[in-house]
Protein backbone atom coordinates (compact mmCIF):
# COMPACT_ATOMS: atom_id res chain seq x y z
CA UNK A 1 0.00 0.00 0.00
CA UNK A 2 2.36 2.77 1.36
CA UNK A 3 -0.30 3.82 0.77
CA UNK A 4 -3.24 5.49 2.33
CA UNK A 5 -5.24 2.68 3.87
CA UNK A 6 -9.00 2.75 4.25
CA UNK A 7 -9.48 2.98 7.99
CA UNK A 8 -11.63 4.79 10.51
CA UNK A 9 -9.10 7.34 11.75
CA UNK A 10 -9.09 11.08 11.31
CA UNK A 11 -8.12 10.82 7.65
CA UNK A 12 -11.18 8.84 6.60
CA UNK A 13 -11.43 6.73 3.47
CA UNK A 14 -11.18 9.54 0.97
CA UNK A 15 -9.32 12.40 2.57
CA UNK A 16 -6.90 12.52 -0.35
CA UNK A 17 -8.39 12.13 -3.81
CA UNK A 18 -5.05 12.31 -5.57
CA UNK A 19 -5.78 15.84 -6.74
CA UNK A 20 -4.01 18.79 -5.22
CA UNK A 21 -6.05 21.59 -3.70
CA UNK A 22 -4.96 25.12 -4.54
CA UNK A 23 -3.97 27.61 -1.90
CA UNK A 24 -6.39 30.54 -1.77
CA UNK A 25 -3.78 32.78 -0.17
CA UNK A 26 -1.35 35.05 -1.93
CA UNK A 27 0.06 34.03 -5.29
CA UNK A 28 2.89 31.52 -5.22
CA UNK A 29 5.87 33.02 -7.05
CA UNK A 30 7.96 29.88 -7.36
CA UNK A 31 7.81 27.25 -10.06
CA UNK A 32 6.44 24.68 -7.60
CA UNK A 33 2.88 25.91 -8.04
CA UNK A 34 2.98 25.48 -11.80
CA UNK A 35 4.39 21.97 -11.41
CA UNK A 36 1.70 21.02 -8.93
CA UNK A 37 -1.02 22.33 -11.25
CA UNK A 38 0.49 20.33 -14.08
CA UNK A 39 0.43 17.25 -11.84
CA UNK A 40 -3.28 17.76 -11.23
CA UNK A 41 -3.99 18.18 -14.93
CA UNK A 42 -2.12 14.97 -15.72
CA UNK A 43 -4.23 13.04 -13.22
CA UNK A 44 -7.51 14.57 -14.39
CA UNK A 45 -6.71 13.68 -18.01
CA UNK A 46 -6.42 10.01 -17.02
CA UNK A 47 -10.11 9.55 -16.26
CA UNK A 48 -10.78 7.58 -19.46
CA UNK A 49 -11.09 3.81 -19.39
CA UNK A 50 -7.80 1.96 -19.53
CA UNK A 51 -8.72 -0.14 -22.54
CA UNK A 52 -9.06 3.02 -24.62
CA UNK A 53 -5.33 3.57 -24.24
CA UNK A 54 -3.00 0.69 -25.12
CA UNK A 55 0.03 2.53 -23.75
CA UNK A 56 -1.67 2.99 -20.38
CA UNK A 57 -2.50 -0.72 -20.22
CA UNK A 58 1.09 -1.58 -21.10
CA UNK A 59 2.36 0.76 -18.36
CA UNK A 60 0.19 -1.05 -15.80
CA UNK A 61 1.54 -4.38 -17.03
CA UNK A 62 5.17 -3.20 -16.99
CA UNK A 63 4.75 -1.89 -13.44
CA UNK A 64 3.35 -5.28 -12.47
CA UNK A 65 6.24 -7.15 -14.06
CA UNK A 66 8.73 -5.04 -12.12
CA UNK A 67 6.73 -5.51 -8.92
CA UNK A 68 6.83 -9.28 -9.36
CA UNK A 69 10.62 -9.19 -9.78
CA UNK A 70 10.97 -6.94 -6.75
CA UNK A 71 8.94 -9.38 -4.63
CA UNK A 72 11.43 -12.12 -5.48
CA UNK A 73 14.37 -9.76 -4.94
CA UNK A 74 13.07 -8.72 -1.51
CA UNK A 75 12.37 -12.31 -0.40
CA UNK A 76 15.92 -13.30 -1.25
CA UNK A 77 17.40 -10.14 0.25
CA UNK A 78 15.75 -10.01 3.67
CA UNK A 79 17.31 -11.93 6.55
CA UNK A 80 16.60 -11.79 10.30
CA UNK A 81 18.57 -8.98 11.96
CA UNK A 82 19.06 -7.00 8.75
CA UNK A 83 18.59 -3.23 9.22
CA UNK A 84 15.29 -1.99 7.80
CA UNK A 85 17.14 1.03 6.41
CA UNK A 86 19.40 -1.23 4.35
CA UNK A 87 16.40 -3.22 3.11
CA UNK A 88 14.52 -0.09 2.05
CA UNK A 89 17.50 1.38 0.22
CA UNK A 90 18.28 -1.82 -1.66
CA UNK A 91 14.68 -2.46 -2.68
CA UNK A 92 14.15 1.07 -3.97
CA UNK A 93 17.51 0.99 -5.79
CA UNK A 94 16.52 -2.25 -7.51
CA UNK A 95 13.18 -0.73 -8.55
CA UNK A 96 15.08 2.03 -10.34
CA UNK A 97 17.55 -0.48 -11.82
CA UNK A 98 14.59 -2.28 -13.41
CA UNK A 99 13.22 0.92 -14.92
CA UNK A 100 10.50 1.74 -12.40
CA UNK A 101 9.85 4.46 -9.84
CA UNK A 102 8.46 3.73 -6.36
CA UNK A 103 4.73 4.50 -6.21
CA UNK A 104 5.23 4.95 -2.46
CA UNK A 105 8.08 4.30 -0.02
CA UNK A 106 8.41 0.58 0.65
CA UNK A 107 6.50 -0.29 3.83
CA UNK A 108 8.42 -2.52 6.27
CA UNK A 109 5.97 -3.11 9.09
CA UNK A 110 6.74 -5.49 11.95
CA UNK A 111 4.32 -7.52 14.12
CA UNK A 112 1.39 -5.35 15.32
CA UNK A 113 2.24 -2.54 12.88
CA UNK A 114 -0.09 -3.41 10.03
CA UNK A 115 1.17 -0.79 7.58
CA UNK A 116 2.97 2.52 7.01
CA UNK A 117 6.39 1.98 8.57
CA UNK A 118 9.38 3.33 6.66
CA UNK A 119 12.83 3.92 8.19
CA UNK A 120 14.60 7.27 8.41
CA UNK A 121 18.37 7.64 8.04
CA UNK A 122 18.70 7.41 11.84
CA UNK A 123 16.52 4.30 12.15
CA UNK A 124 18.13 1.40 14.04
CA UNK A 125 15.26 -1.10 13.65
CA UNK A 126 16.13 -4.62 12.49
CA UNK A 127 14.09 -7.14 10.52
CA UNK A 128 12.48 -9.58 12.95
CA UNK A 129 9.20 -11.21 13.91
CA UNK A 130 6.38 -10.94 11.38
CA UNK A 131 7.53 -8.52 8.66
CA UNK A 132 5.14 -7.12 6.05
CA UNK A 133 6.75 -5.87 2.84
CA UNK A 134 4.43 -3.59 0.84
CA UNK A 135 5.80 -2.45 -2.52
CA UNK A 136 4.47 0.01 -5.09
CA UNK A 137 5.82 0.56 -8.60
CA UNK A 138 4.76 3.22 -11.06
CA UNK A 139 5.37 3.70 -14.76
CA UNK A 140 4.17 7.12 -15.92
CA UNK A 141 1.95 7.17 -12.83
CA UNK A 142 0.28 3.82 -13.52
CA UNK A 143 0.71 1.64 -10.47
CA UNK A 144 1.32 -1.92 -9.36
CA UNK A 145 0.76 -2.49 -5.64
CA UNK A 146 1.80 -5.77 -4.04
CA UNK A 147 2.64 -7.08 -0.57
CA UNK A 148 3.75 -10.22 1.22
CA UNK A 149 4.64 -11.29 4.75
CA UNK A 150 7.76 -13.02 6.09
CA UNK A 151 8.07 -15.07 9.27
CA UNK A 152 11.54 -14.24 10.59
CA UNK A 153 11.16 -16.11 13.89
CA UNK A 154 13.38 -19.18 14.48
CA UNK A 155 10.38 -21.35 15.23
CA UNK A 156 8.25 -19.96 12.34
CA UNK A 157 5.39 -19.22 14.70
CA UNK A 158 3.55 -16.98 12.22
CA UNK A 159 3.39 -19.54 9.43
CA UNK A 160 -0.36 -20.16 9.69
CA UNK A 161 -1.20 -16.47 10.10
CA UNK A 162 0.66 -15.72 6.87
CA UNK A 163 -1.17 -18.55 5.11
CA UNK A 164 -4.49 -17.04 6.18
CA UNK A 165 -3.92 -13.73 4.36
CA UNK A 166 -2.34 -15.47 1.34
CA UNK A 167 -5.22 -17.93 0.96
CA UNK A 168 -7.76 -15.14 1.40
CA UNK A 169 -6.08 -13.24 -1.42
CA UNK A 170 -6.01 -16.26 -3.73
CA UNK A 171 -9.65 -17.13 -3.05
CA UNK A 172 -10.71 -13.53 -3.71
CA UNK A 173 -8.74 -13.41 -6.97
CA UNK A 174 -10.24 -16.74 -8.08
CA UNK A 175 -13.72 -15.32 -7.48
CA UNK A 176 -13.23 -12.38 -9.83
CA UNK A 177 -14.10 -14.27 -13.01
CA UNK A 178 -17.63 -14.69 -11.61
CA UNK A 179 -18.10 -10.90 -11.51
CA UNK A 180 -18.79 -10.81 -7.75
CA UNK A 181 -20.17 -7.91 -5.76
CA UNK A 182 -17.99 -6.14 -3.21
CA UNK A 183 -19.76 -7.91 -0.35
CA UNK A 184 -19.11 -11.30 -1.98
CA UNK A 185 -15.40 -10.51 -2.26
CA UNK A 186 -15.30 -9.34 1.34
CA UNK A 187 -17.23 -12.38 2.54
CA UNK A 188 -14.76 -14.71 0.81
CA UNK A 189 -11.81 -12.95 2.44
CA UNK A 190 -13.41 -12.96 5.89
CA UNK A 191 -14.51 -16.58 5.77
CA UNK A 192 -11.12 -17.78 4.53
CA UNK A 193 -9.29 -16.01 7.35
CA UNK A 194 -11.76 -17.09 10.03
CA UNK A 195 -11.59 -20.73 8.92
CA UNK A 196 -7.89 -20.58 9.76
CA UNK A 197 -8.75 -19.35 13.26
CA UNK A 198 -7.89 -15.67 12.76
CA UNK A 199 -9.66 -12.35 12.21
CA UNK A 200 -9.58 -10.02 9.20
CA UNK A 201 -8.80 -6.38 9.84
CA UNK A 202 -12.09 -4.81 8.90
CA UNK A 203 -10.99 -1.18 8.69
CA UNK A 204 -8.28 -1.86 6.14
CA UNK A 205 -9.25 -2.59 2.57
CA UNK A 206 -8.27 -3.12 -1.03
CA UNK A 207 -8.69 -0.24 -3.43
CA UNK A 208 -8.95 1.11 -6.93
CA UNK A 209 -5.84 2.46 -8.66
CA UNK A 210 -5.61 5.40 -11.04
CA UNK A 211 -2.80 7.45 -12.49
CA UNK A 212 -0.71 8.93 -9.65
CA UNK A 213 -3.39 7.83 -7.18
CA UNK A 214 -2.83 4.71 -5.07
CA UNK A 215 -6.20 4.82 -3.30
CA UNK A 216 -8.82 6.01 -5.78
CA UNK A 217 -12.57 5.56 -5.90
CA UNK A 218 -13.76 2.06 -4.97
CA UNK A 219 -12.58 0.30 -1.82
CA UNK A 220 -12.66 -3.52 -1.66
CA UNK A 221 -13.63 -4.70 1.84
CA UNK A 222 -12.09 -7.50 3.86
CA UNK A 223 -15.51 -8.47 5.22
CA UNK A 224 -19.10 -8.68 3.94
CA UNK A 225 -20.16 -5.03 3.83
CA UNK A 226 -23.58 -5.61 2.18
CA UNK A 227 -22.57 -3.66 -0.94
CA UNK A 228 -23.96 -5.04 -4.18
CA UNK A 229 -21.64 -2.85 -6.26
CA UNK A 230 -19.63 -4.77 -8.83
CA UNK A 231 -16.22 -3.79 -10.12
CA UNK A 232 -16.21 -2.00 -13.44
CA UNK A 233 -13.36 -1.83 -15.93
CA UNK A 234 -10.22 -0.52 -14.21
CA UNK A 235 -7.20 -1.32 -12.05
CA UNK A 236 -7.58 -2.58 -8.48
CA UNK A 237 -5.66 -4.12 -5.58
CA UNK A 238 -7.03 -6.77 -3.23
CA UNK A 239 -5.32 -6.63 0.17
CA UNK A 240 -6.34 -8.98 3.00
CA UNK A 241 -4.88 -8.48 6.48
CA UNK A 242 -5.19 -11.25 9.08
CA UNK A 243 -4.54 -11.02 12.81
CA UNK A 244 -4.76 -12.95 16.06
CA UNK A 245 -6.17 -9.80 17.65
CA UNK A 246 -9.28 -7.66 17.62
CA UNK A 247 -9.27 -7.00 13.89
CA UNK A 248 -9.07 -3.21 13.81
CA UNK A 249 -6.24 -0.71 13.39
CA UNK A 250 -5.69 2.64 15.06
CA UNK A 251 -3.33 5.51 14.30
CA UNK A 252 0.19 5.25 15.72
CA UNK A 253 3.27 7.41 15.43
CA UNK A 254 4.47 9.08 12.25
CA UNK A 255 5.35 6.68 9.46
CA UNK A 256 7.89 9.11 7.96
CA UNK A 257 5.79 8.95 4.80
CA UNK A 258 4.29 12.13 3.35
CA UNK A 259 2.16 13.32 0.47
CA UNK A 260 1.71 16.77 -1.06
CA UNK A 261 -1.88 17.92 -0.65
CA UNK A 262 -1.89 21.68 -1.28
CA UNK A 263 0.11 24.22 -3.25
CA UNK A 264 1.75 26.60 -0.77
CA UNK A 265 4.64 29.07 -0.69
CA UNK A 266 6.85 28.12 2.29
CA UNK A 267 9.48 30.49 3.64
CA UNK A 268 12.05 27.79 4.30
CA UNK A 269 14.33 27.33 1.22
CA UNK A 270 14.64 23.59 1.85
CA UNK A 271 10.86 23.28 2.05
CA UNK A 272 10.57 24.95 -1.36
CA UNK A 273 13.19 22.59 -2.81
CA UNK A 274 11.32 19.59 -1.40
CA UNK A 275 8.08 20.71 -3.03
CA UNK A 276 9.78 21.21 -6.37
CA UNK A 277 11.60 17.87 -6.23
CA UNK A 278 8.58 15.82 -5.11
CA UNK A 279 6.11 17.43 -7.51
CA UNK A 280 8.49 16.69 -10.38
CA UNK A 281 9.30 13.07 -9.43
CA UNK A 282 6.18 11.82 -7.61
CA UNK A 283 3.46 14.42 -8.30
CA UNK A 284 0.70 13.40 -5.85
CA UNK A 285 2.20 10.06 -4.82
CA UNK A 286 3.69 9.52 -1.33
CA UNK A 287 7.37 10.09 -0.58
CA UNK A 288 9.67 9.50 2.39
CA UNK A 289 11.49 11.67 4.89
CA UNK A 290 14.48 9.38 4.32
CA UNK A 291 14.76 10.29 0.64
CA UNK A 292 14.48 13.97 1.48
CA UNK A 293 17.26 13.53 4.07
CA UNK A 294 19.46 11.92 1.43
CA UNK A 295 18.68 14.62 -1.11
CA UNK A 296 18.66 17.76 1.04
CA UNK A 297 20.60 16.82 4.17
CA UNK A 298 19.82 17.59 7.85
CA UNK A 299 17.55 20.54 6.93
CA UNK A 300 15.03 18.15 5.38
CA UNK A 301 13.32 17.54 8.75
CA UNK A 302 12.81 21.26 9.31
CA UNK A 303 11.61 21.74 5.77
CA UNK A 304 9.02 18.98 6.07
CA UNK A 305 7.96 20.26 9.48
CA UNK A 306 7.15 23.65 7.97
CA UNK A 307 5.31 22.05 5.06
CA UNK A 308 3.23 20.06 7.54
CA UNK A 309 2.53 23.15 9.65
CA UNK A 310 1.25 25.16 6.66
CA UNK A 311 -0.86 22.26 5.41
CA UNK A 312 1.14 21.57 2.27
CA UNK A 313 1.78 17.91 3.09
CA UNK A 314 -0.01 15.09 4.87
CA UNK A 315 2.02 12.93 7.28
CA UNK A 316 0.71 9.37 7.26
CA UNK A 317 0.50 7.66 10.67
CA UNK A 318 1.60 4.10 11.29
CA UNK A 319 -1.40 1.77 11.45
CA UNK A 320 -1.35 -0.36 14.61
CA UNK A 321 -3.53 -3.36 15.40
CA UNK A 322 -5.74 -2.13 18.23
CA UNK A 323 -4.98 -5.00 20.63
CA UNK A 324 -1.27 -4.95 19.66
CA UNK A 325 -1.55 -8.41 18.08
CA UNK A 326 0.56 -9.52 15.08
CA UNK A 327 -0.75 -8.89 11.57
CA UNK A 328 -0.06 -10.59 8.23
CA UNK A 329 -0.72 -9.04 4.82
CA UNK A 330 -0.97 -10.22 1.20
CA UNK A 331 -1.74 -8.14 -1.89
CA UNK A 332 -1.90 -8.27 -5.67
CA UNK A 333 -2.96 -5.80 -8.36
CA UNK A 334 -5.28 -6.76 -11.21
CA UNK A 335 -6.90 -5.14 -14.22
CA UNK A 336 -10.49 -5.76 -15.24
CA UNK A 337 -10.86 -5.18 -18.98
CA UNK A 338 -13.86 -3.89 -20.87
CA UNK A 339 -14.94 -7.45 -21.71
CA UNK A 340 -14.55 -8.61 -18.10
CA UNK A 341 -11.19 -10.33 -18.45
CA UNK A 342 -9.07 -10.36 -15.27
CA UNK A 343 -5.31 -9.74 -15.60
CA UNK A 344 -3.30 -10.07 -12.38
CA UNK A 345 -0.33 -7.83 -13.13
CA UNK A 346 1.88 -8.55 -10.09
CA UNK A 347 2.47 -12.30 -10.48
Amino acid sequence: MCTEKSYGGNNGVREHSGKIAKDKGKSDKISTKLKLQQSTEAITSSSKKINDNEKELNDYKKAGEIANKIRDFARNLIKPGMPLLEIAKKIEKEIENLGGIPAFPVNLSINEIAAHYHPTLEDQALAQGLLKVDIGIQINGFIADTAFSMDLTPEKKYKELIKASEEALENALNLLNKNPSLTEIGKTIKETIEKKGFSPIINLSGHELKQYDVHAGITIPNYANNSNIKLEEGAYAIEPFATTGEGKVIDGQSSNIFKITTSRNPRNPTARKILEYVSEKYKTLPFSLREMQEKFGPMARLGLKELEQIGAVHNFPQLIEKSRAPVSQAEHTFIKTKDGKIIVTTR
